[in-house]
């Protein structure tokens, strides 16, 4: 079971906490956490390329000139792909590119990535995680106060907290409850902060 230290809004450690082995103990398994992250991407791809076929260009149905007896290969229509300005063969139109998993498959893949975290140690247990106002400015002094450099994930229970308006105006922090928690964020930010009284919470959502 992982142990981790339990530091206050000053990165004073406070004491230590043993962290659920079933969601954060877990054997990285590295092609599953790709699959899991490939399908994220892919459902939000928004799909929207499209091209004209030839039935789609402007141009005339007419037969261009007669078939036979000109010295000139045979043509149909204005619009064929040959041509300039023809129509496009086989181009992208607007599509769905998302696709699915397995709700178990996917729950493996997060506590996978959570593992990793562990184990790189960028999770940081905090015991209390909270800010006066909903100001960007008090956010940012409190991630530098835990020593946080670069993007982190906050995972919070309460959307409506001064830390969800606070984190909208910075690039690098996302606020996430533990319901909303994917292989995706958890794996593209540098520092994990989660309130010591949220990990109950996170391991009987992804347990």
């Amino acid at each position: 079971m992982p142990i981790v230290d339990v530091v206050d809004a000053q990165k004073n450690k406070v004491g230590s906490v043993d962290l659920p082995n079933e969601v954060f103990g877990c054997k990285p398994h590295g092609p599953l956490v790709h699959e899991a992250v490939v399908m994220q991407r892919a459902c939000v791809r928004q799909g929207t390329a499209s091209t004209l076929r030839r039935g789609e260009v402007s141009g005339s149905g007419k037969k261009p000139w007669k078939q036979k007896h000109t010295g000139r290969a045979r043509a149909g229509s204005l619009r064929s792909p040959v041509w300039r300005h023809g129509g496009t063969v086989f181009g992208p139109k607007p599509r769905d590119y998302g696709f699915g998993m397995p709700k178990k498959k996917y729950r493996a893949a997060i506590q996978s990535a959570l593992s990793a975290k562990v184990a790189e140690g960028s999770v940081i247990v905090v015991t209390q995680l909270a800010i006066a106002e909903a100001k960007t400015k008090l956010l940012a002094t409190a991630l530098t106060k835990l020593g946080i450099v670069g993007s982190a994930l906050l995972v919070v229970a309460d959307q409506s907290s001064h830390l969800v308006q606070a984190g909208k105006n910075l690039s690098n922090v996302t606020v996430l409850r533990p319901e909303e928690l994917n292989v995706y964020d958890v794996l593209r930010c540098r520092a994990l902060v989660i309130p010591q009284n949220e990990l109950e919470r996170v391991k009987e959502v992804w347990s």
